[in-house]
């Protein structure tokens, strides 16, 4: 028999629990979520002037555009809301009512105080319970509302499906992002306005003759002694390097015309520098002694007049065209990765809101070249981001093409068939924004090669990449990955050379090396591939085509112990490679892929 009052007890329960049960309750709501833009430092600076101010705009303007678009706001966050609304339609239409009215609301207040929000919208079966609102579609709408940008809107794909033709019309796919805490990725839309008042411009369009890229400025060299000679030396050297820095299309490079007024009289470097805009200033001189010359150069940092490289070059005047080749080659290599470097630093020490397309794409560049699971799910949701924010902009998605290559051939593709299509989508969306990007060229070329095994188009893709950038490193040993596939060694080797020495101190340099091991593989030159795959297992053990192409090179090396632990180096990193489901999806042609294959069996690599 039951005890008296474990029985009350147990009455009590049965009645709170099914009071709780009646007052729970599940509905499918379009969920708003809303949040100032750099609140906190908004209030450091004017603790009470801004919660004044947010709460006469939600008084005045905020909750009567949600009532009016039946909607209501079930949760004030401190530094912004969310909101319910029946149906997706009627939330994205209110999102994007609100956030025209708030930028005309604020236009006349001082831009280091304005409020401004970003705003993310999810549609999900959430539970609804005491007025209140709680589910796991809840914290995608407020993880969604953390890749917005400030005065926009982003929305989920539940929601792009039951938006409106004028939604509908201002969305950009930004593709799917791996939100935090999710294991599933979630696909977005961002609604490509630029809010506020005046001529409409699309999402991430600057202003008229503003560029965010680094910028760099070469002023005149100056000389010594006899001028005319010497006049066309440095003219020579400074219109190489020119030409060699407008390759990299990460740098905005002042044209020869513009600096030429300067002269060659010894100036202020970092004033000319601020005179023109622009971030970096690249001084020099040159001195001739019998035949001999010897160029200085000096790269500056404006911000704080900082030289960030120094170098000479010595040569002979006879030799001239090859020492300006030389001083070019060294300078991209040199001044590339300190550049990159710098200009990351600054992006990372960017508030949100002052984001632009460039900084995101160098966060993402970071996290992309780390190449581990968490890093690479972070690098794409940056490079959606720099998409959305300036869809006309050519690296992002340059770089977002990568990223499938990488995700097939490195992290393991669960859909290597999606994300084929998505790379050659993302490639030519790059190749159409910039048909002279080097980089945007090699990587369509590549994909064309690595992931479609269409080498044809792929080699003709490579050839103008490496035209239109005959720096950048990515191009060349692109190219010599689809030489090595065809079999032609001696031109794979060549390519790669050039490679592997315009990027001796780039963050993926790995790469560049592990693709000249394989051009000498293809070549015959077992020990060289050998020592090159090596130095790229060293910089990173966590390549997958690098382990395999030391496990083949070894054992066409005869080399045959060293082969089984670099197999078993393999099977650690790739537990699950198996050589049945490797080879079709494999790039070479015959004869070399049944070489490949057969090296690889001989390393111990199961089938």
């Amino acid at each position: 028999m039951l005890d008296p009052a474990l029985a009350v007890a147990t009455g009590a329960f049965r009645s709170g629990h099914e009071s709780f049960v009646a007052t729970m309750q599940r509905h499918l709501t379009a969920i708003l979520s809303a949040d100032v833009v750099g609140y906190m430092r908004l209030s450091e600076a004017a603790e009470e002037a801004t919660h004044h101010r947010l709460m006469s705009l939600r008084s005045s303007l905020i909750d009567p555009c949600v009532q009016e678009h039946e909607g209501r706001i079930v949760k004030n966050t401190g530094d912004g809301f969310l909101a319910t609304f029946d149906s997706a339609p009627s939330a994205t239409r209110c999102a994007l009512r609100l956030q025209r009215a708030l930028a005309v609301a604020t236009a006349d207040q001082p831009l280091a105080l304005r409020i401004a929000f970003r705003m993310g919208i999810h549609l999900a079966d959430v539970i609804l319970e005491n007025d209140d609102i709680f589910g796991d579609g809840v914290n995608v709408a407020a993880r969604l509302q953390s890749y917005a940008e400030q005065g926009r809107v982003i929305i989920s794909e539940a929601v792009f499906e039951q938006a409106d033709e004028e939604a509908r019309s201002l969305a950009f796919d930004m593709g799917e992002i791996f939100l935090r805490n999710h294991e599933r990725p979630v696909r977005v839309f961002a609604l490509g306005y630029e809010p506020g008042p005046g001529p409409t411009r699309k999402i991430g369009e600057a202003p008229a003759g503003v560029d965010a890229r680094a910028s760099i400025a070469v002023l005149p060299f100056r000389m010594n002694g006899s001028r005319s000679k010497k006049t066309l030396v440095a003219d020579g050297v400074v219109d190489s390097i020119i030409q060699s820095l407008s390759g990299l299309k990460e740098l905005f490079v002042i044209s020869r015309g513009s600096t030429l007024k300067y002269g060659r009289r010894r100036v202020d470097p970092v004033a000319i520098g601020r005179r023109l805009g622009v971030r970096y200033i690249m001084d020099g001189t040159v001195a001739l002694h019998r035949g001999n010359v010897r160029i200085s150069t000096e790269l500056i940092a404006n911000e704080n007049g900082a030289v960030v490289s120094a170098d000479h070059y010595d040569g002979k005047i006879a030799e001239l065209f090859e020492l300006q080749d030389r001083i070019s080659l060294k300078l991209v290599r040199t001044i590339a990765p300190h550049v990159r470097e710098r200009e990351l630093r600054r992006a990372l020490r960017q508030h949100p809101h002052n984001m632009t397309a460039y900084d995101l794409l160098l966060q993402a560049l970071d996290l992309l070249y780390k190449m581990d699971p968490d890093s690479f799910a972070r690098a794409r949701g940056l490079l959606q981001q720099a998409m959305a924010l300036d869809p006309a902009y050519a690296p992002p998605f340059t770089y977002a093409a990568l990223w499938h290559v990488f995700r097939v051939g490195e992290l393991g593709s669960p859909d290597p068939d999606g994300d084929a299509k998505v790379a050659v989508d993302r490639a030519l969306a790059a190749v159409e924004r910039d048909g002279n990007d080097a980089l945007a060229l090699a990587i369509y070329g590549h994909v064309q090669s690595f992931l479609l095994h269409d080498t044809v188009t792929a080699q003709r893709f490579l050839d103008r990449a490496i035209e239109a950038g005959p720096s950048v490193a990515m191009a060349w040993s692109m190219s010599s990955a689809t030489r090595g596939f065809v079999g032609d060694g001696p031109l794979a080797v060549l390519h790669g050379e050039k490679g592997q020495r315009l990027a001796p101190a780039d963050p993926y340099r790995f790469w560049h090396e592990g693709m000249l091991a394989q051009a000498h593989y293809v070549n015959g030159d077992y020990d060289q591939a050998v020592s090159w795959a090596r130095s790229a297992v060293a910089y990173n053990p966590a390549i997958r085509f690098t382990l395999r192409t030391l496990a083949a090179s070894l054992v066409a090396a005869g080399r045959m112990a060293e082969a089984a632990r670099a197999a078993d180096r393999l099977m650690l990193v790739q537990p699950d490679f198996r050589l049945t489901s490797y080879a079709p999806r494999c790039p070479f042609v015959p004869p070399v892929l049944e070489r490949w294959i057969g090296h690889l069996r001989g390393a111990g690599l199961p089938d």
